[in-house]
């Protein structure tokens, strides 16, 4: 099955018009959660590349545009929380246990993929998940572009 095309932003933080578009639907605490999510993956990395969804209502973040060679997290938005996940969150270190014990394997077996729910602004600003973000950036995922 051909995955639904990627809308690749990687002009940093205020090139965010696409972004915007997939959050509209939410309801405003959704939007708010997301929008702060997306800002503190900008402020561990603002060479973050960014990529949107439209059809699957998701966003990517990563040092490139490909899923799961590049990209470090995405974004799910559901009707009462957001989710962050992380493509290689099984080899983050996570002393405070933000992250599930399990997770599914990816692309031959590659992956040990770990999600997080978002539920207020303020678990977005625990320093334990920025810990993790950063901790992302360099697992797994080559180093970002100059």
């Amino acid at each position: 099955m051909a995955e639904a095309a990627g809308i690749v932003k990687d002009r940093g933080r205020s090139n965010d018009a696409e972004f915007t578009a997939v959050m509209a639907a939410r309801a405003s605490e959704i939007q708010e959660l997301a929008r702060a999510l997306r800002d503190l993956v900008f402020d561990v990395l603002p060479q973050t590349v960014e990529v949107v969804w439209p059809k699957q209502g998701t966003v990517g973040w990563g040092t490139g545009r490909r899923k799961f060679t590049e990209q470090f997290a995405y974004c799910l938005t559901f009707k009462h929380h957001v989710t962050i996940g992380f493509y290689h969150g099984g080899e983050l270190p996570d002393p405070a246990g933000l992250l599930s014990t399990s997770g599914g394997k990816q692309v031959s077996g590659t992956l040990s993929m770990r999600s997080l729910r978002i539920t207020s602004l303020e678990e977005v600003r625990r320093p334990e998940l920025r810990a993790l973000i950063d901790a992302a950036t360099r697992t797994g995922v080559p180093p970002p572009r100059v």
